[in-house]
């Protein structure tokens, strides 16, 4: 269980980076980038709730 935790954790960090990282390189606008974190975000709280 703790290393599905871990697994769990790494992805989640690893998803924000990543959709940060694309959103700049795409729109290079800070607030932009900063949304698509907080909306990936929002999507795993939702994915949450609902499972």
């Amino acid at each position: 269980m703790e290393t599905r935790d871990s697994v769990v954790k790494t992805g989640l960090g690893f998803g924000a980076v990543l959709a940060i990282t694309i959103s700049w390189s795409v729109n290079q606008s800070i607030l932009w980038a900063i949304i698509h974190g907080v909306f990936g975000w929002l999507y795993v709280a939702y994915y949450a709730l609902t499972r």
